[in-house]
């Protein structure tokens, strides 16, 4: 009963039993004030009435007739016994019931009365006219009792009511089969709404509810996958920017450490180098050469350190992704001249709502990745998209591509100790990235290698 399923199914209930209710109320009596006009009583009644008047007209009119042939006023018809087998029927059937007078009726519908009288010598009938039907009375009469027989065999106020009951309580089931599917119709989505910000507060990130439905209910539906989608996002963004904020106190204790060290042993062996006598300055001078280098690169690795655990200023600006692409795509050519840059910028330029250094920042070091992948004589792409609430830059190189393994830590922050790779580039540009509201993830390449999507926010979109 809890569910709004049922308290619709219950609110159509309780609104249309009272209706319900009084429409048989005021239909049944007006069904006996109707069974009272017309009652089966008064019909016998006046049927018997009929009955008897004509009954005393008949018999008023047999005494007639027995007086006026008595007195000779009315013409008499003889029939002779020796002439028997010409009479007509019913007259030989008179003589052969040796009854002394017969009355009956003849002529069209029974208009005529008959007068037989027996004779010593045969039979004498009289004839009158009666100007009444007798036979189609006396039918009349008989249909009519029939059907008060037939009216006092049947209960026509139960009739009526069962029949009144059973039609109300069709229609009712009727429009109430609508009412049910209305209501599975307008709950199921908010049930199924309702399961799925269940599991997602219970932790399910990924969980969305699926919809076809063009109505607030709908709107309801595709705005929570909205805040879901939005929400795993932030999620993951704030889950990655703590991350790198432990990354960032970790590095600013090794870059203090690590500088503190370097600055003086990098001088002690320099001093070293120059208070070295002539005749071991050769190998002492190769050896010098190699510590410097691997000092240096230490020092930058401490730089590296001081980037990643630097916070930079955020300067929002509205950024034609087409023209810094462009611009970034220039300032690398000459590192990699061997290297096949392609464009396909979308038109009209996309605008982003970001930080032009931060971002700049980002596309330099995924343009480094992506040259170094794809080696000389490889190829990058870069395709600017623009979307109704974002824009994004992707980056395709037709290197040897990333494996699973890489692929589960490749934003994480590394050490390597490549000649010239620090480990933290790619950490960096997301967290950059994030910082201006976007995002830096691994798509599908078209080009056989790796390649990255930048999503940044959409000038004038309002999201950041």
């Amino acid at each position: 009963m809890r569910s709004l399923r049922s308290r619709l199914i219950v609110a159509y209930l309780l609104a249309t039993v009272v209706p319900f209710a009084a429409t048989v109320w005021v239909t049944m009596s007006l069904i006996d004030r109707s069974l009272g006009y017309a009652t089966t009583q008064e019909l016998d009644r006046v049927s018997k009435t009929l009955e008897r008047s004509v009954r005393q007209f008949y018999q008023r009119e047999r005494d007639a007739l027995r007086q006026d042939a008595a007195a000779g006023r009315v013409p008499r018809v003889a029939y002779d016994r020796d002439a028997i087998a010409t009479w007509p029927d019913t007259v030989r059937a008179f003589w052969e019931s040796a009854e002394p007078e017969r009355f009956d009726v003849s002529g069209p519908g029974g208009d005529h009365l008959e007068y037989m009288r027996r004779l010593d010598g045969g039979v004498a009938t009289y004839r009158r006219e009666l100007g009444v039907r007798m036979q189609e009375l006396s039918a009349e009469f008989g249909r009519t009792r029939d059907l008060v027989r037939s009216l006092d065999a049947r209960d026509l106020r139960r009739g009526f009511t069962l029949t009144l009951l059973l039609l109300l309580a069709l229609v009712w089931l009727l429009s109430l089969v609508p009412i049910v599917y209305l209501a599975h119709r307008l709950t199921g989505p908010i049930r199924q709404l309702t399961a799925g910000l269940t599991e997602f507060a219970d932790g399910d990130w990924n969980r969305r509810v699926t919809s076809v439905r063009d109505d607030e209910v709908g709107r309801a539906v595709d705005a929570f996958n909205r805040m879901a989608e939005q929400w795993r996002g932030n999620r993951e963004r704030l889950v990655y920017l703590t991350q790198m904020s432990s990354w960032q106190s970790l590095a600013r204790k090794t870059a203090h450490e690590l500088k503190n060290s370097l600055t003086p042993i990098r001088l002690t062996v320099e001093e070293m180098a120059a208070r070295q006598a002539p005749a071991d300055r050769a190998f002492v001078d190769q050896a010098v050469q190699i510590v410097v280098s691997e000092i240096q690169t230490l020092e930058r690795r401490v730089r590296a350190f001081s980037e990643l655990s630097s916070e930079p200023s955020v300067v929002m600006e509205s950024l034609d992704l087409n023209a810094l692409c462009a611009e970034r795509v220039s300032f690398l050519r000459s590192a990699h001249p061997a290297t096949d840059y392609r464009c396909q910028f979308a038109q009209p330029p996309p605008c982003a709502l970001a930080s032009g250094d931060l971002v700049k920042g980002a596309l330099t070091n995924l343009l480094e990745n992506a040259a170094e992948a794809a080696g000389p004589q490889g190829a990058i792409l870069l395709v600017t998209l623009a979307w109704p609430e974002h824009v994004e830059v992707q980056v395709h190189d037709s290197g040897t591509g990333l494996s699973p393994e890489a692929s589960a830590t490749l934003f994480a922050p590394t050490i390597t100790f490549k000649k010239d790779g620090m480990g933290l580039g790619l950490s960096i540009a997301k967290k950059n990235a994030l910082l201006c509201g976007g995002d830096i993830e691994l798509m599908p390449g078209t080009l056989g290698g790796a390649a990255f999507r930048v999503t940044l926010p959409k000038r004038g979109s309002g999201v950041i």
